[in-house]
């Protein structure tokens, strides 16, 4: 491809990895939900999808890109996507051939609820055995470093391949018909089985490559039969540090796909290729995309590897943030690179844009400073284009937009918001062992256990309880002013009784107040601290439907006020068992929000915990004896090679323990991780000297409990007994059978029992049925524990 303007320097192509999904106003997330609530068919699920495509693809084209992006949009995600496009769909699901293709998509993304006396069969077309059993949905994990989450693929010795969907040929039809010129885009090969997981002992995915290759063949070759000139191919895994049969294998697998392929575009992200590079620059494609983002000091080195008959596409656009670009720093990038590599140059983002909101323009509420530093989707499109358009006809061509950037960024420097002296004095003048707790652990179990009086086994949820329609509008009546203080607070507190009523009617030991005051997890505390700002419609997809509205970080981090003491006191009143104070930890406010690139992450992340540290200790002080403070994101903090992973570790736990290290002996901090894997940091994970840590593992069939049990963690854990994220209910022995799995890994008297996650998105019905099942099953396993313990 090449621009069509003729210039008087090299032309430069712009173009994007992938484009945001939900749609400026999450029309996706609406139409996705109504379906499946069954108020809506799967045609207008379809029809709404299909409009979103082609406003989006509008969009591209709008902003002059040399083409559009076809393959990564998704109706819940674009490794599901490939899982059944690849026809490996895991057998355990018993899908019958004839089944509709969506149904089978969704029971994969959501699960099969067990339905032992429906004999109409399901509607995923499993066969009765599966239908009546039920089957959990496919684990869910983290996409990288990013807040994303993947459904995992599942791989056995049995797995087979085959080209099963037309979504994506009739997708890039779709875009062809409305005029389009086509970038197709797919998860590579090599990426995708590295993403999957294999259920059986000694069995190797990587063994699969061999059989996955010519359906990849099969696919590029409908492609390019297709017209589809371009396919952009990502590898993200080239950022890692892989073992040495993977990275041999990328240059066979890829001469072989180039047999029948149209161009490809190689695409990497996220991290520095490193060892790598070369190999990259050297693979049988037509095209390389690096990020330059994350890997800046690379750029010069895959300019002289890079062929110059091969395509070189920089990201330089950060595409994990929303500041605005230094334009002026990146044309200092691109410039030398320019002149290095004589071959066609494109400029795209540094990845995917799903990562960031989608316009700027919905935010008419947004401070106008604040906003002017900011570039969401559709802006950075036009950043792309102020770029190439100063490469290809001179700056002079773009002077009024350089000029813009220059003055924003000057402003957000000089902004006297931006900084505080006595938030920078407070970290300064902190004690040596500010973030180490009085005692070690078992001083402070035998206090707490005094304080407590718990049963072995004690039952607790992770924090949030439904938040339903009525919750919902009247908060949103709250912050439209449509609906006093007086009254809000009347209607929170209600909720929040029958929150505690429901615990108490279903026995469990250790209540929540259900949070329903609260719209998220972070943005409910960035709101009541200094420093942050929040956008309206700055939504990011999370998965399948869930969005969240992250934060902005654009200055020093302080606490002004109490943000959870007086809703926490009032559920504490209403009941004689303990309720647990609720938090989010630093990291993952650090994690989930959009942070200021003008200082080092770890500075942001020790402000956060000093104003968190301040909210446990005014918790306390008010007679909460247990406080949770949620750390889900530590790990996808990690850099994605293990070389920098110690020192990222030791601070993101120092600034853990700084938060939760201002209490007493006999009050009990918990933690709360899901949906990631830890089995590889476990030694962070007790560094961070939580008194009690819950975890996700009933998708992966308590298989991440293991690691905790081989490392003898050395604290008290509750393993997820069942997957929140499915309206799936499991019975009572299942949830014991995992919980006799955890007994059998984990020392009894350090177990807890609660759901793998907070039941926000759940409603009433199956919250209550799942936790009543899980009660009783605690209850169960308890009492045989304890007639064993009496019999021996």
């Amino acid at each position: 491809m090449s621009l069509a303007a003729p210039t008087t320097r090299r032309p430069v192509l712009t173009h994007t990895l992938g484009f945001p999904r939900m749609g400026a106003q999450r029309a996706l997330k609406f139409a996705l939900e109504s379906f499946w609530r069954g108020d809506s068919t799967e045609a207008e699920l379809e029809a709404t999808a299909a409009q979103l495509r082609q406003l989006h693809w509008q969009a591209q084209a709008d902003a002059g890109l040399g083409c559009v992006t076809v393959g990564d949009f998704a109706l819940y995600d674009h490794v599901a996507n490939h899982i059944q496009l690849l026809g490996c769909e895991p057998a355990r699901f018993g899908f019958d051939a004839q089944a509709p293709e969506l149904a089978r998509y969704f029971a994969m993304a959501r699960g099969v609820s067990a339905q032992a006396e429906n004999h109409q069969g399901c509607s995923a077309g499993c066969t009765a055995q599966h239908h009546t059993i039920g089957q959990p949905a496919l684990e869910m994990t983290k996409w990288f470093d990013t807040n994303y989450h993947y459904l995992v693929p599942e791989f056995s010795a049995h797995t087979q391949f085959h080209l099963a969907s037309e979504r994506l040929f009739a997708e890039v039809a779709e875009a062809q018909a409305l005029g389009h010129r086509v970038k197709a885009v797919l998860l590579g090969p090599l990426s995708f089985l590295w993403l999957g997981k294999s259920k059986a002992a000694g069995f190797d995915r990587f063994s699969l490559l061999e059989s996955l290759l010519p359906v990849y063949e099969t696919l590029l070759a409908r492609l390019k039969a297709q017209g589809v000139e371009w396919v952009q191919i990502d590898e993200p895994i080239l950022g890692l540090d892989l073992p040495d049969a993977w990275r041999h294998a990328f240059e066979p697998s890829y001469w072989q796909l180039a047999r029948s392929a149209p161009k490809l575009l190689l695409a990497t992200y996220f991290s520095p290729m490193a060892e790598n590079l070369r190999l990259a620059c050297q693979l049988p494609v037509a095209g390389l995309h690096v990020d330059a983002v994350r890997a800046p000091d690379e750029l010069v080195g895959v300019a002289d590897w890079l062929p110059s008959h091969k395509v070189l596409s920089v990201g330089i656009v950060d595409g994990r943030n929303i500041w605005r670009a230094d334009l002026d720093a990146a044309l200092a990038k691109l410039h030398p690179v320019a002149d290095k590599h004589q071959g066609e140059l494109w400029l795209a983002p540094s990845c995917s844009l799903l990562h960031v909101p989608f316009s700027l323009e919905a935010e008419t509420q947004l401070d106008a400073e604040v906003k002017s530093w900011l570039a969401f989707a559709v802006e950075k499109l036009d950043e792309l284009r102020v770029l190439a358009t100063a490469l290809s006809h001179g700056e002079a061509a773009v002077d009024d937009e350089l000029h813009a950037a220059r003055t924003a960024l000057a402003a957000r420097r000089a902004s006297p918001r931006v900084h505080r002296a006595t938030v920078a004095a407070r970290i300064a003048a902190a004690a040596p062992g500010a973030d180490q707790r009085a005692s070690a652990f078992p001083a402070r179990q035998k206090a707490q256990r005094a304080r407590l009086k718990l049963p072995l086994l004690p039952t607790t949820t992770i924090g949030s309880f439904p938040q339903t329609a009525e919750i919902r509008a009247a908060r949103a009546a709250f912050k439209r002013g449509a609906l006093d203080a007086a009254h809000y607070q009347q209607k929170m507190e209600a909720e929040i009784a029958l929150a505690v009523r429901k615990q108490e009617a279903l026995g469990i030991d250790v209540l929540v107040h259900g949070e329903a005051e609260r719209n998220d997890m972070v943005e409910y505390f960035g709101e009541q601290l200094d420093g942050f700002a929040f956008t309206a419609n700055g939504w990011v997809q999370s998965y399948g439907s869930r969005c969240v509205k992250p934060p902005i970080i654009y200055g020093d981090v302080a606490r002004p006020t109490p943000m959870t003491v007086a809703w926490t006191q009032y559920a504490q009143s209403l009941t004689a068992k303990p309720m647990k104070g609720m938090l989010t930890g630093p990291i993952t406010i650090l994690q989930w929000s959009f942070v200021r690139d003008d200082q080092p992450r770890a500075t942001t992340a020790d402000q956060i915990a000093w104003a968190i540290r301040d909210e446990v200790c005014d918790l306390e002080a008010s007679g909460i004896a247990i406080i949770q403070i949620d750390e889900p994101a530590i790990r996808e903090g990690l850099p994605l090679r293990r070389a920098g992973w110690k020192s990222y570790l030791d601070r993101a736990t120092r600034a853990f323990r700084i938060s939760a290290s201002g209490v007493r002996n006999d009050t009990q901090i918990h933690t709360h991780m899901c949906y990631s894997e830890f089995n590889d940091i476990l030694p962070a994970i007790a560094a961070m000297d939580a008194d009690v840590i819950t975890i996700e593992t009933s998708r992966s069939d308590m298989e991440l409990l293991q690691g905790f049990g081989d490392f003898k963690y050395p604290n008290e854990i509750g393993p997820g007994v069942y997957d929140i994220h499915s309206p799936r209910v499991p019975g009572v022995q299942e949830m014991a059978a995992l919980l006799e799995k955890a007994a059998e890994v984990v020392p009894v008297e350090h177990l807890w029992v609660n759901p793998d996650c907070g039941l926000k998105t759940r409603g009433w019905p199956e919250t209550e049925a799942a936790l009543r099942h899980m009660v009783q099953a605690a209850q169960e396993v308890r009492e045989r524990l304890l007639e064993e313990a009496a019999l021996a």
